[in-house]
């Protein structure tokens, strides 16, 4: 069987294309927009089924990934460059109580995963693989995780995270709207603001917004594309340095790559927002992470082995479903009896089941649907949109890392 391969340049060629086939696809499938599936994941998965397809039948790829490493590790950068204390600051004691709750959904997730797995006789770590790795986590965290686990002898956690991941992202945008509104029309919830004279109706704009970019902000590509390469080499120093200190301490710590990354960007951002001697501005941030994110993805698919999916399917399937009714009652019961009991926290449990069995998008896309029907709840918004865009990527990582060091 002829053997066809890649060079790097050209894979990364093809990862650009893929992002245009989503594009068109999302265009073409209204339901693919509607659940909010990524635009790489469904242009990279079209390519992974061409893929599969050709496999063993007419021709085979050989692909030279090497940046797929340097683009994953950017992207995981510029979401620690988000992580400012400032913005944290905006959402108050609320933004502490959801991050708590994600948390601890996380932690649920994998306790949840881990234990079905064993009770299926399957590895425990394939139950972290459908636990937060791809639920919280999403098709990024997944995919970043996978190498690791496959040398930890998970095999084929790649490809199920993935799938895990998209199966978590189409239930996440299905289940958002519905709990959400759910929980609204069963309370006859509405707005503080609208008749009542509540407390939300006493907040001031300047109060549920993000507190602005300076006017200085360094608005040049350039710069703050260096300030993410210096903040990813600085990280793979703090990754030294944690795996040498868990080593004095006699412990076998092994740490996803990006984790460093995160670290140094959120050290140097908050420095940043305190002495502004970089200026960074956070839009030209994110727009180069939403790049090498998009690339990653892709790039990552490209080499997706779908044919070792099969064996597996419907035991991660049982983990996915216990998973969407294990986020549901946490949103029902638990993020809108401590968010408050009020409109705002019916949103809120809407905006968890998108993030938390999917992705921010989806969160997002849920409390569009509720308050574009039942009225606004901007300070929800902030929180969860922080929340599940950074924040949980933090204590996801250091849950999934250390519950796999624990397991292995």
């Amino acid at each position: 069987m002829t053997t066809l391969k890649l060079d790097s340049i050209q894979v990364l060629a093809i990862s650009g294309f893929g992002i245009a086939v989503g594009v068109y696809l999302k265009r073409w499938i209204p339901f693919i927009e509607r659940v909010n599936v990524p635009t790489s994941v469904a242009g990279g998965l079209v390519f992974s089924l061409l893929i599969l397809g050709l496999r063993d039948r007419v021709i085979n790829f050989e692909m030279d990934l090497v940046l797929q490493r340097v683009l994953m590790i950017a992207f995981f950068t510029t979401v620690g460059m988000g992580a400012s204390m400032r913005l944290l600051k905006v959402g108050g004691r609320l933004m502490a109580v959801f991050f708590g709750i994600a948390s601890l959904g996380a932690l649920l997730e994998n306790i949840v995963g881990v234990g079905l797995a064993k009770l299926l006789g399957l590895n425990p770590l394939i139950g972290l693989v459908a636990g937060s790795v791809s639920m919280a986590g999403g098709p990024a965290t997944a995919l970043a995780f996978g190498g690791t686990f496959e040398e930890w002898g998970v095999e084929s956690a790649t490809v199920l995270g993935v799938a895990a991941a998209m199966a978590g992202i189409v239930s996440g945008g299905l289940l958002g709207g519905f709990v959400g509104g759910g929980i609204i029309e069963g309370k006859r919830l509405r707005p503080a603001s609208i008749g009542d004279g509540g407390a939300a109706a006493r907040i001031d704009s300047a109060d549920i917004a993000p507190p602005p970019e300076s006017s200085g902000a360094n608005e040049s590509i350039m710069m703050n594309a260096l300030v993410i390469a210096v903040a990813m080499g600085l990280g793979t120093l703090v990754s030294l340095g944690l795996n040498a200190g868990a080593a004095g301490l006699g412990i076998r710590l092994i740490l996803p790559e990006y984790i460093g990354a995160m670290i140094a960007a959120a050290f140097i951002r908050n420095l940043d927002d305190s002495f502004r001697f970089l200026r960074i501005s956070q839009e030209r941030v994110d727009e180069l992470g939403n790049v090498a994110l998009n690339l990653f993805i892709v790039m990552a698919l490209l080499t997706l082995r779908l044919w070792e999916l099969f064996n597996l399917a419907l035991p991660v399937l049982m983990i996915i479903t216990a998973q969407v009714l294990l986020v549901w009652a946490m949103a029902r019961f638990l993020v809108y009896s401590l968010m408050g009991r009020d409109f705002d926290s019916a949103v809120a449990s809407g905006g968890f089941c998108g993030f938390m069995l999917g992705t921010t998008a989806n969160a997002l896309s849920s409390m569009e649907v509720l308050t574009s029907k039942y009225g606004a709840a901007p300070r929800t918004v902030i929180i969860v949109s922080l929340t599940g865009a950074f924040l949980i990527d933090f204590t996801n990582a250091a849950i999934v890392t250390a519950m796999a060091n624990w397991l292995r």
